[in-house]
């Protein structure tokens, strides 16, 4: 599986509802379920972005339709970033010339 990271901000409905938000996190970890991705930690952060969670997802696929679930509550916006682990990376710089 890949991991990614996603890097939110609250909506103004999202931060007009803040208080639910923790119960929100437990909804996107069964919605994560759903689609066959693994919502690994959810961390709520200060400066640029509200949330960061961490995933792991078998595809592209699943990443969208996980993505597209959350975007459709209403409550943020996100940007999902590939992540690679150093085993992964040193495979990568092997193939760089």
């Amino acid at each position: 599986m890949a991991t990614y990271i996603v890097l939110s901000t609250f909506t103004d409905q999202g931060i007009k509802s803040v208080k639910q938000t923790t119960k929100r996190a437990d909804a996107a970890k069964s919605a994560a379920k759903e689609v066959g991705v693994n919502l690994r930690e959810v961390l709520w952060t200060q400066g640029q972005y509200d949330v960061v969670a961490i995933i792991d997802a078998p595809d592209e696929t699943a990443v969208a339709a996980f993505g597209l679930s959350l975007a459709g509550a209403g409550n943020i916006k996100s940007q999902t970033l590939r992540a690679f682990t150093k085993d992964e990376m040193e495979k990568i710089l092997a193939k760089v010339h």
